[in-house]
This record gives C-alpha cells, structure tokens and sequence, in this order.
C-alpha cells in the first residue's frame, strides 16, 4: 500500500529541514504533501528550494494562516496514497515509528492507528501540565464515546485513505484531533493504539498549542457527542 505523509507547516524554518530529512530516511512515504500554512518566518522560502529537487515532496501554499486543522484537511483532500499519515514539522514525533504505526493496517487489525505517547515508549520528562491536559481530554473523549484510549490528542494518526476521506472535517486550529476522533468513534471504525516516542518542546522553543484549545476541544467533543 502507498503511504502519503501530510506535513502542516507554519513558521518552521528551524525544523523542517531535518524533518523532511527523517521522512526521506524511512524510505516509507510514496509522497510527501507539505501545506505551508501561511509562513512569514522563511519557511516557504525553504520548502520551495526543497520542492524543486524532490519528486516525492509536494508543495501546497495558504495564501494566508487558516490554522493547523485547515493545513491537514487541505492536505488530506490532496493525498493519493493508500493511507495517510499525519506528520507534524517539528522534532516531537519521530519518524523511525512509522513501521510501529503500520502494522496494525498491514495486519488487517485498523482502519486508523493512533501512535499513543503514553503506553511506555521513551519520551522526554518535560511539560507536566500539558499532559495532564491531554490525559483529562482523552478521560472525557473515554467517557463521552465509551472507547478507551489512552492519548485522544497525539499528533501521530494514520488512516487508510478512503476512511479519513469520506468524513466530512470542520476544524481549523487544533481542534482536528478531537474532531476526527469523535467522528471515527461514532462510526465505529476500527482503531489501534501503538506506543511511539516523544520528544515534546517547550513553548520558548516554539510550541503552538494553549489553554484556548483545550477549551476549544473540550467543546469540540462535546458538540459531537450529539451531532455529526
């Protein structure tokens, strides 16, 4: 099966090299759709040179910044493979997982693999309070959709294509992760968890995501609870 991997990107200039070097390495990505998100710090200025000299690599440009979860439907609606992998631009999320994420759709075990940071893979200690925030909206995504898994918000989600393409998405900012989820738990659709690494950065370093959006996400789940 094709593997397409989906890259938002927005002001990443320090990262998105190197993260594009990862994605190459594994060998296992049919095509590389990188949506740049509206960038002013230089990186489409990057990603334009790269583009030029990779078959592999396509380059899709917002004219303006429409938020993390537009850059994914955008490169969602785009992808050509047999399934579809949603790889952020900076270093949290490696790479050398993706075999760990396959296995269960190679397997005929999935129709969607969430790559869990909290089922005992090696991660960085850092961001106390962040995890607390994604252990308390995956509690409620338990509870809300009767399911049990273990990290709702993980940025690693791979889908087989015909899957995430026929549900309709809405999301603009990161409210994508409890979106989806909510729409494939009502549809039941078979979903795995893996443990992946994790290196997280700290906001001085150029973490994005905030209080808002968890408020944004837990009324994201809430809203989906009783409607599609």
């Amino acid at each position: 099966m094709k593997l397409s991997v989906v890259i938002p990107v927005y002001n990443e200039r320090q990262t998105i090299e190197e993260i594009l070097r990862r994605v190459e390495a594994t060998g296992m990505a049919d095509e590389i759709i990188v949506v740049d998100d509206g960038s002013v710090d230089g990186s489409r200025e990057i990603l334009q040179s790269l583009s030029a000299k990779s078959d592999r690599l396509r380059l899709i440009m917002h004219e303006r910044n429409q938020g993390k979860g537009a850059a994914v439907r955008t490169g969602i609606e785009a992808a050509r493979g047999d399934l579809i992998l949603i790889q952020d631009a900076d270093l949290e999320y490696d790479p050398r997982d993706y075999p760990i994420l396959l296995k269960p759709i190679d397997e005929d075990r999935a129709d969607v693999v969430f790559g869990s940071r909290f089922l005992g893979a090696p991660r960085r200690p850092t961001m106390f309070w962040h995890m607390i925030a994604n252990k308390l909206l995956t509690f409620m995504t338990n509870i809300l959709y009767n399911s049990i898994l273990s990290d709702m918000e993980t940025g690693y989600k791979l889908f087989r294509r015909e899957v995430i393409q026929d549900i309709p998405l809405n999301a603009k900012r990161f409210d994508f992760e409890p979106e989806v989820t909510a729409k494939l738990l009502k549809r039941k659709i078979r979903i795995f968890e893996v443990p992946i690494s994790f290196n997280p950065r700290e906001y001085h370093e150029g973490k994005k995501i905030g209080m808002r959006d968890a408020f944004e996400a837990v009324w994201t789940l809430l809203k989906y609870r009783f409607r599609d």
